[in-house]
């Protein structure tokens, strides 16, 4: 069965180096096993429709509005020489609600019954730019959720970080818990933001909830965005202009 699961989680961001900054607030993401397979969800949320609430392949793999959902991942698996049959692609993110979504960072979810053997972190900035982390072991065995994956900064994300550095990730996604870290560093600076949540199945109550608890969804996170980036530039962060997205989709 092909569940789709709620994660009420809670985010946090916290910026290191000579202006700090730091906040947490509540979130919902949900969780796709397979994005290949027919979904079982209650009927608010769906997989193709403009409902009330969804996950759509125009939102995932690819551009923003022009994604291919996994058939886009399944390519880039195959270009990186990944050859895990059998194996399912997931999706961790946050859903379209009332015909909206914007997603800082999604994952998608590479696993078989050894267990999780490859993220894609599906990375978006405000300015409509996206790019993509692969992580995975050279040997491809399980990712397990002490070990720490490895990616250099290439993508501008916010105009009061720079680009260079690197991203550790670290990925715990259980049976009934999801907990992702990402500890960006560079020379003086960095940030480190985690996302972690009970999972369970989404349930038309839990929906609900979810719409009465943050009714604007990912417009909240816009926002919230946009709120911490004036109070970083009322601190005195150093602006740096939006540069040419890198060429290449995704870097690992």
């Amino acid at each position: 069965m092909n569940r789709v699961d709620h994660i009420r989680g809670r985010t946090f961001h916290g910026r290191r180096g000579a202006v700090e900054n730091a906040f947490s607030y509540g979130i919902d993401y949900v969780l796709i096993p397979d994005m290949e397979a027919s979904v079982t969800a209650p009927a608010p949320f769906s997989r193709r429709r403009g409902t009330v609430a969804g996950v759509r392949d125009a939102d995932h793999g690819g551009p923003p509005g022009q994604g291919r959902g996994a058939v886009w991942l399944r390519e880039v698996l195959a270009a990186e020489g990944i050859d895990l049959p059998g194996a399912t692609v997931g999706l961790l993110t946050q859903p379209r609600l009332l015909g909206h979504v914007f997603n800082p960072v999604s994952f998608w979810l590479v696993t078989d019954a050894a267990g999780l053997r490859a993220v894609v972190a599906e990375v978006t900035n405000t300015f409509g730019d996206r790019h993509s982390y692969l992580c995975a072991h050279s040997d491809l065995r399980p990712i397990l959720p002490g070990d720490e994956m490895v990616a250099t900064k290439v993508f501008h994300v916010s105009p009061f970080q720079q680009i260079a550095g690197e991203y550790r990730f670290r990925f715990a996604i259980g049976a009934d818990s999801v907990a992702i870290r990402i500890d960006y560093r560079t020379e003086g600076a960095g940030l480190l933001a985690t996302l972690q949540g009970r999972r369970a199945p989404l349930t038309l109550p839990g929906l609900a909830g979810a719409a009465l608890r943050r009714p604007f969804g990912s417009r909240r996170v816009l926002a919230l965005i946009h709120w911490q980036a004036l109070k970083l530039a009322l601190k005195g962060a150093r602006y740096r202009r939006r540069p040419t997205p890198p060429a290449q989709e995704v870097t690992r």
